[in-house]
């Protein structure tokens, strides 16, 4: 939805929720689509503790990124955000809060998060 103020045109922010459970671990996903990009949460209790942002650079084919919050040795966030940059061309601001005790979870918590993204693209 496109909304005009001040003699400019804006989109207004929209908001998408699933949840899905992954290896007998329900995983929560909210999406908040903004101007030019998206915002993930991805976790299994509502905690932000991290948050990383990654655009495209026309002087690398692969994405800008950047840990805004959070531990650096956790690069669950920054890795996440990096692919689902260069897969939409958009920028993209995520926070990771699942454990990293499987990386069969993180697989799969990405490999939900494309399929969310060819099922309602709207969204993102």
């Amino acid at each position: 939805m496109t909304e005009t103020q001040n003699g400019g045109a804006f989109e207004a922010i929209s908001v998408h929720n699933f949840s899905e459970k992954i290896l007998e671990q329900v995983v929560h996903f909210h999406a908040m689509k903004l101007s030019g990009g998206f915002f993930l949460w991805v976790g299994s209790s509502p905690v932000l503790s991290n948050l990383a942002v990654s655009m495209s650079s026309k002087y690398d084919s692969m994405p800008l990124s950047t840990l805004v919050m959070g531990d650096p040795s956790n690069t669950a966030p920054n890795s996440l955000a990096q692919r689902l940059a260069k897969k939409t061309k958009k920028q993209v601001y995520v926070s990771y809060s699942l454990p990293m005790t499987d990386s069969n979870l993180s697989l799969l918590v990405e490999n939900r998060i494309k399929k969310e993204l060819e099922l309602h693209p709207e969204h993102f």
